[in-house]
């Protein structure tokens, strides 16, 4: 079974880049082939950059996270982040109501420049949005983000807002909180999605799935979502994965690399 892990942060797990490769080594033991290093600030862009260069199944985004608090570049500036080969997407961008509150102009404003670089690079859009459902769609629409599509990342809303994400083009991303206890909604829309719009992730270290809760997470750990998935779904784990390494693939046209792991 191969599995692709859309979104995880192998630079924030325990031991950072010093580790990546056992990182890598554990994820492939597990069928884990291909990676998306998101990015959540620019500081550490050339970091992410030099990682991807090394290991060509480690595609990576550039942008800033919406609770970043680093620099915060222009719209120019975001496409200058985006012209090597290694990047695949631009974000994650967005909005957070949750962690971040008061005045969030500031937010929106960051969330239209990423779309815009994105519209400009012809890159797909990695989406972060909680508690700003209706916000987040609206800055979509009128920014024309279907022009650029995307993912929405960690998808937590309603069968609703998964269709009006749809209609804009996007993706959904299911992390490993649909395997959560109390995540019985969130598995019911994980049954209606269209095999050929969903991707799965880790968000490592973040969310770590059932049953290792209170472990770091790991893209290691990623056929647990995909196996919680196909159960509510009452499919073999193996069309899951096979359906959402195609939708990688496709979304962020990123050519496989399988064998070509640097074992320097």
């Amino acid at each position: 079974m191969q599995l692709v892990d859309s979104h995880c942060h192998f630079h924030l797990l325990e031991g950072g880049p010093a580790n990546m490769q056992a990182a890598i080594d554990e994820a492939a033991e597990a069928g884990v082939t291909h990676f998306l290093n998101v990015a959540v600030d620019v500081e550490r862009h050339a970091l992410l950059h030099e990682l991807s260069a090394r290991w060509p199944q480690v595609a990576m985004s550039a942008g800033v996270h919406p609770s970043g608090t680093g620099e915060d570049p222009d719209v120019a500036g975001l496409v200058a982040l985006c012209q090597e080969d290694t990047v695949a997407a631009v974000g994650e961008t967005g909005l957070d109501y949750v962690y971040n509150t008061g005045e969030l102009e500031w937010q929106r404003e960051r969330f239209r420049r990423h779309v815009r670089a994105a519209r400009e690079v012809g890159k797909p859009i990695i989406v972060h949005t909680r508690g700003a459902r209706d916000d987040t769609i609206a800055i979509l629409e009128a920014e024309r983000a279907f022009e650029a599509g995307g993912v929405i990342h960690c998808f937590t809303e309603d069968w609703d807002a998964a269709q009006a994400f749809m209609d804009m083009g996007f993706y959904i991303s299911l992390s490993g909180i649909v395997t959560f206890r109390n995540a019985e909604s969130l598995r019911e829309v994980a049954a209606k999605l269209p095999l050929d719009r969903l991707l799965v992730e880790t968000d490592a270290p973040y969310l770590t799935p059932v049953p290792h809760r209170g472990r770091e997470n790991r893209p290691a750990l990623l056929r647990h979502t995909v196996e919680c998935i196909a159960g509510v779904r009452d499919v073999d784990p193996e069309e899951v994965a096979a359906a959402t390494a195609q939708s990688y693939f496709r979304l962020f046209r990123v050519a496989p690399a399988i064998n070509k792991v640097n074992r320097e």
